[in-house]
């Protein structure tokens, strides 16, 4: 059994449950995060209905009864809940067209897999501060577009693009192949201060606790990294986030 149930703030109207509402929203074209289904359910119209989610690559959570329950918040579920996104999603195409109609070069934030959703809308909410023009999530091992990081970003994400791939390392292939170069935070790299953002980019931040992943890694043209003066090591995803975009956006205007 799962004692772990969310906090009350996911209790909110981007949550849509039960069979038929289900699979409306899904004619509907609306946005969509995630499927839930209680763990074990199957057959008839839920068949169906996680049938169409994976023809549209929908991340799929089996959940607890009681969780789902708790989502519902007394409603009649059926076994089965949609999470709606707070914002629409956009491409990385449109990042892209977006700061050529600008006329300014490319610059774009990628999260290789925040979790918090804290920390995602607190990202967001720098980066539109800051003049970017877009940020990449995946589309699992993610935060999402909920209810969460729109209160978190403080308005900052009716502003921003956000578009969600499936795949981050061929995502930077395409970047790469149209001219961003990408750079990623991590460890033992080239000290922040000392490099040129003036140039068609993108940075990576990763994951609160394993911080960008290996592949993501090997993908980046180079590493920057904070210097660290007391005995901790790392600095929260979000918080480095914003040292990183104010610098680059301070070097790009000078």
């Amino acid at each position: 059994m799962e004692n772990n149930l969310p906090e009350n703030e996911n209790r909110r109207e981007d949550i849509v449950c039960g069979r038929n509402p289900v699979m409306e929203v899904l004619r509907s074209g609306r946005e969509i995060d995630k499927l839930l289904v209680v763990r074990g359910l199957s057959g008839g119209t839920l068949a169906a209905i996680i049938a169409k989610c994976k023809s549209r690559d929908i991340p799929i959570k089996e959940i607890s009864p009681q969780k789902m329950d708790f989502y519902a918040a007394g409603n009649n579920h059926q076994g089965v809940a949609i999470v709606c996104a707070a914002q629409k999603y956009s491409t990385v195409d449109e990042i892209l067209s977006f700061a050529k109609e600008k006329g300014e070069k490319p610059f774009i934030v990628i999260c290789d897999e925040i979790t918090d959703n804290h920390n995602l809308g607190a990202i967001i909410r720098s980066a539109e501060a800051c003049g970017v023009h877009g940020i990449i999530i995946p589309k699992r091992r993610s935060a999402s577009l909920n209810i969460t990081v729109q209160k978190t970003s403080a308005g900052a994400l009716e502003y921003m693009r956000v578009a969600r791939v499936t795949n981050i390392a061929s995502t930077i292939d395409y970047l790469k192949e149209n001219g961003v170069w990408v750079f990623g935070a991590d460890m033992d790299g080239t000290d922040y201060r000392k490099f040129d953002y003036d140039t068609p980019l993108a940075l990576v931040i990763g994951n609160e606790g394993k911080g960008i992943g290996t592949l993501i890694a090997k993908k980046c043209d180079g590493i920057i990294s904070l210097p660290m003066r007391g005995k901790i090591n790392s600095l929260n995803a979000s918080v480095a986030a914003g040292i990183l975009m104010y610098a680059a956006a301070d070097s790009r205007e000078r």
